[in-house]
């Protein structure tokens, strides 16, 4: 059942005032001191300061706390290429997760360019301003050279949340239906159907975590990817088996499905084929490869997730990419790289076994939730993941040697983000009220 009407999100984004994201001062301006310093002459001071040492910026300007959500609307949400002006919506959106839930600030860019070559001039072009990049919505191929050249050439960190957020995510439900199964990743076969930004990202993900890419199995909407097969660009060749097979002959004894293409892809005889008590994550969103009940009809004690809210262990990117941020934000990482986004998979699975609280059973409206087959990712809206995801982020960019600002207690600094996100959500909900 829906959860809105159409008119009702239409209304949610017109009134009472347009869009989702304002731009508050957080500095008085009442006389003429104030006005003085807010620019001119005060401003110089600043800007004398930085031109002397520009790791100040990260003192005198919002620039470490602000994150550009850059698009060119080539790939938005299920909706596909509808341009920058339409995808606008889901960038603010992005920036509504962004503050909420870890304090980041967000100017969401819509660029009107698809050129790849001239999209990466403009977005290098904006360092200056922002401290970090997350990349959104655009299409595969380009997706993977454009991520790949800005990383090489930005000093600060890059992200494609398409690509990462659902890698990082399923990961970590990898990393414990494997444990609960007591099978070891290096010998689990894998199929992937959807090989697009998520499904090539997600698998190359798993292959950090220990998959033998041999044993992935991954399908684009002309079949299967093998060697010799034409129209096969280079990020999906490094999935390509030596012969073609069709998707149900993959299927046979396979420990893991990986769906991120479209609905009612897979048949209930499909899973049941599949190795004992399979792990199932179909995330085609709203409607997934095989539903959940079919799934469960088919194979009682599978591992079943969906992109879906209404299901047991939902992949929800918002799990992964505000906490990554913050984390990489506050050593000042010039990066986001591998070891980051393992140790945030990694965190996400140890905190699934942690006993839950009360208030977060409530936000979900059931009695309880216990690490099993029903629960092996944390729900999105539990406020501990803030405290285990970020600081393991922060850490492992220390660890890899990208952050210029080190933390020196770990321990502290996960007590100072519950106090500024706490603080940062009671000035949020003052202005919500004023225009509720």
């Amino acid at each position: 059942m829906a959860l809105f009407t159409k008119e009702e999100a239409l209304k949610y984004h017109r009134y009472p005032r347009q869009g989702k994201l304002e731009v508050i001062p957080i500095k008085p301006c009442a006389n003429q001191k104030d006005l003085s310093m807010a620019y001119s002459p005060g401003v110089a001071e600043a800007c004398r300061a930085i031109v002397a040492d520009p790791s100040t910026a990260a003192l005198y300007t919002g620039r470490a706390n602000l994150v550009a959500v850059v698009s060119n609307g080539t790939a938005v949400l299920g909706l596909g290429n509808i341009g920058p002006l339409a995808g606008k919506p889901v960038m603010e959106g992005k920036g509504v997760l962004f503050k909420t839930f870890t304090d980041i600030d967000v100017y969401d860019i819509n660029v009107d360019c698809a050129d790849p070559d001239k999209f990466c001039e403009i977005v290098k072009a904006l360092e200056p301003t922002f401290g970090g990049i997350n990349l959104e919505d655009i299409k595969a191929p380009e997706c993977f050279a454009i991520e790949e050249r800005l990383k090489a050439e930005m000093n600060i960190p890059v992200f494609h949340d398409d690509q990462h957020g659902t890698a990082v995510i399923s990961g970590a439900g990898l990393l414990n239906g494997a444990e609960i199964l007591g099978r070891r990743l290096e010998d689990m076969k894998v199929v992937v159907v959807g090989a697009g930004a998520a499904g090539i990202a997600c698998a190359k993900f798993y292959v950090a975590l220990g998959i033998d890419p041999k044993n992935i199995f991954m399908f684009d909407s002309k079949g299967l990817i093998y060697k010799g097969r034409s129209g096969v660009n280079e990020y999906k060749a490094l999935f390509a088996q030596d012969k073609e097979a069709s998707l149900a002959e993959c299927m046979k004894g396979a420990d893991v499905f990986l769906g991120l293409s479209k609905k009612d892809l897979v048949s209930k005889d499909m899973v049941r084929s599949m190795a004992k008590n399979p792990i199932i994550f179909a995330m085609a969103n709203p409607d997934p490869e095989i539903s959940y009940t079919d799934a469960k009809e088919a194979n009682p004690n599978c591992i079943m997730g969906t992109g879906r809210t209404d299901y047991p262990n939902q992949v929800n990117n918002v799990s992964g990419f505000p906490y990554i941020f913050r984390g990489a934000l506050d050593v000042q990482a010039t990066e986001i790289n591998e070891a980051m986004k393992v140790a945030a998979a990694k965190a996400l699975a140890a905190l699934a076994k942690e006993p839950v609280p009360t208030e977060v059973c409530d936000m979900y409206g059931v009695k309880e939730m216990h690490f099993g087959r029903d629960y092996i990712i944390p729900k999105p809206l539990d406020p501990r993941v803030l405290e285990w995801e970020t600081p393991a982020v922060a850490k492992a960019a220390m660890d890899s040697g990208v952050a210029q600002a080190p933390i020196a207690d770990l321990e502290a600094y996960k007590v100072s983000l519950r106090e500024r996100v706490a603080q940062s959500r009671q000035r949020i909900q003052a202005f919500v009220k004023m225009y509720a």
